[in-house]
C-alpha cells in the first residue's frame, strides 16, 4: 500500500479561495484514501509541467466547510479556480493523461472547458 499522502487539515475559506488571483488547483481526499493514493502519482507527474500553478491539497469529510462549499462527494476531487472562479473539476482520475489533459485545455484557454468535456 502506498504511503499517506499530507493533506492539509486546516484549509482557507472558501472567500480566501474566491479572492485568490491567478490559478489555484484544489485537491480533495484524505491520506488514508485508497482513491487518493492510487491518484497521486498521475496527479504528481502531471503537475511537473505546471510549476507555477498554486497546488493546495485540501483534507475533507462531512462537517469540512471548504469541501461542502464545492460540493465534494468523491476523492480525490480536483477543483480548477481561476480568479476565485471554479473553470472545471476532475473526480478520481486514474491516468496522467486524464490529468495533463484537464490542465493543458484548461491553463491555456479557460473557455475550452465548455469543448473539453470537462464539467
Amino acid at each position: 500500500m502506498p504511503n499517506a499522502i499530507a493533506y492539509q487539515s486546516t484549509a482557507p475559506t472558501r472567500g480566501e479561495i474566491d479572492a485568490t488571483p491567478g490559478a489555484l488547483l484544489l485537491q480533495f481526499g484524505v491520506g488514508w484514501c485508497g482513491h487518493c493514493q492510487a491518484a497521486e502519482p498521475a496527479i504528481a507527474q502531471a503537475l511537473q509541467a505546471y510549476a507555477q500553478l498554486a497546488h493546495l491539497r485540501i483534507e475533507d469529510g462531512p462537517g469540512r466547510a471548504l469541501g461542502r462549499s464545492f460540493k465534494v462527494k468523491l476523492w480525490p476531487t480536483l477543483v480548477l479556480m481561476h480568479g476565485g472562479q471554479e473553470l472545471a473539476r476532475l473526480v478520481r482520475p486514474t491516468q496522467v493523461e486524464q490529468v495533463q489533459e484537464f490542465l493543458c485545455h484548461l491553463l491555456q484557454d479557460p473557455t475550452s472547458r465548455r469543448r473539453s468535456g470537462f464539467t
